[in-house]
C-alpha cells in the first residue's frame, strides 16, 4: 500500500475536483474574452493573463510543484544567476 489514509485521498480527490472546476471556468471566460470584440492588444493581455493563471493551476497541482518550493527557487536562482552572466560577458570582451 502507498501508506495513504482514506480521507487523505479524499482531500486531494477534492482539491483536483475543485482544480479542474477552475480550469473549465477559466476555458469559458477566455471563449468569453473573444467575444468582447477588444482591440487587439487588450485582448492578447487579457487572454495570456487567463492562460498564464490555467498554466500555473496545471504546474502546482497537475505536476505537484506546489510541494518543490525549495527547489524550485534553486533553480530560479541558478537560472537568474546564469542569465546575467550571461549578459555581461559580451561586453566584457567587445571592444
Amino acid at each position: 500500500m502507498s501508506g495513504h489514509t482514506e480521507a487523505e485521498i479524499k482531500k486531494h480527490v477534492r482539491t483536483y475536483i475543485a482544480v479542474f472546476a477552475a480550469l473549465a471556468a477559466l476555458t469559458v471566460i477566455t471563449v468569453a474574452i473573444s467575444y468582447l470584440h477588444l482591440s487587439f492588444g487588450p485582448a492578447l493581455a487579457l487572454a495570456l493573463a487567463v492562460a498564464s493563471v490555467k498554466a500555473g493551476l496545471v504546474a502546482l497541482f497537475f505536476m505537484h510543484l506546489i510541494t518543490e518550493k525549495k527547489a524550485i527557487l534553486w533553480l530560479l536562482g541558478f537560472t537568474v544567476f546564469f542569465f546575467i552572466v550571461l549578459l555581461t560577458i559580451p561586453p566584457l570582451f567587445h571592444h
